[in-house]
């Protein structure tokens, strides 16, 4: 009896365990159930596809414009609405919509004279007006007026000249500042150690003389200065032609003008000491540094 009461008190007590934690054996069953699927993953192998790619229209927004920001279009226009390549192809639409400007009508008129206002002669390349007609008598008796003794200069290796600034001044009295002018007619040839140009005499809107000027330089820094003395020696080259101090280039005006108005004489040089026979004016005064009497 006290067996069958402990027995049945032991599966009293296993009852209210049961009631208490589920058995590990049997699952818990709530009112919702959980099914874990198990997913098998297999990589896709593409393929190379011969038809082209499929492009995709973009639709336009069903919302209102300019429902955030009024200042924003959302509804974007379809250019492929708007052009037909096929006419864009043949040349039927214009290849630029805003006009050359070519055709624009320059907004200053005034400031673009037409050539024919200004001239349409070229003197790098015109012999325009060249020994058409000779100038009046008036103008002869200037250009060839024999040249003052007191204006000529003499170098140190007894060559005599004109200064440039006396052949502008003889032009200036005989066809008045602005008659005249010189053209050029090359680019500035500037070599190691020589810069050199080409230049037209124009007078009266005629073509006088044409010549080359030179000028010597010892320095790149100086060759302004020499492209400014290239442009005198061929003014003085194209004065010959009108007859100004048309002497300095007679050989015996240069005998008489250097037997009565120069000297020649021995010099030392200062550094070397090196003598060296130089000419001078009388009138001038005697070789003072680098070079002394």
């Amino acid at each position: 009896m006290s067996a069958l009461t402990n027995n049945a008190h032991r599966l009293l007590l296993l009852g209210i365990k049961a009631t208490r934690k589920p058995s590990l054996a049997r699952p818990f069953l709530s009112s919702r159930t959980y099914a874990a699927s198990t997913r098998t993953w297999t990589p896709k192998t593409s393929t190379p596809s011969s038809r082209p790619p499929k492009v995709v229209k973009a639709t336009a927004s069903t919302s209102a414009a300019g429902t955030g920001n009024p200042s924003t279009t959302e509804n974007l226009p379809d250019a492929s609405e708007e052009i037909d390549i096929s006419e864009a192809v043949n040349g039927s639409i214009p290849p630029e919509t805003v006009p050359s400007s070519a055709s624009l009508s320059s907004p200053f008129p005034g400031d673009f004279p037409a050539a024919s206002d200004i001239g349409s002669t070229d003197w790098s390349t015109s012999y325009h007006g060249l020994s058409t007609q000779a100038f009046s008598k008036d103008i002869a008796n200037i250009l060839l007026a024999p040249v003052d003794d007191m204006d000529i200069e003499m170098k140190p290796d007894g060559l005599i000249y004109l200064p440039e600034i006396k052949y502008r001044r003889v032009l200036n009295k005989a066809f008045g500042p602005g008659g005249w002018g010189l053209a050029p007619r090359s680019e500035t040839n500037v070599g190691p150690k020589v810069v050199s140009r080409e230049y037209a005499l124009v007078c009266q809107g005629r073509l006088v003389a044409v010549a080359r000027g030179e000028q010597e330089y010892f320095d790149p820094s100086n060759i302004p200065t020499a492209t400014e003395g290239c442009k005198s020696n061929a003014l003085m080259r194209c004065c010959k032609d009108l007859g100004i101090a048309s002497e300095l280039w007679d050989p015996r005006f240069i005998r008489e003008f250097k037997a009565k108005y120069c000297v020649e004489v021995f010099a030392e040089h200062v550094p070397t000491k090196k003598k060296k026979k130089l000419w001078r004016r009388k009138d001038q005064p005697k070789f003072d540094y680098p070079w002394k009497e």
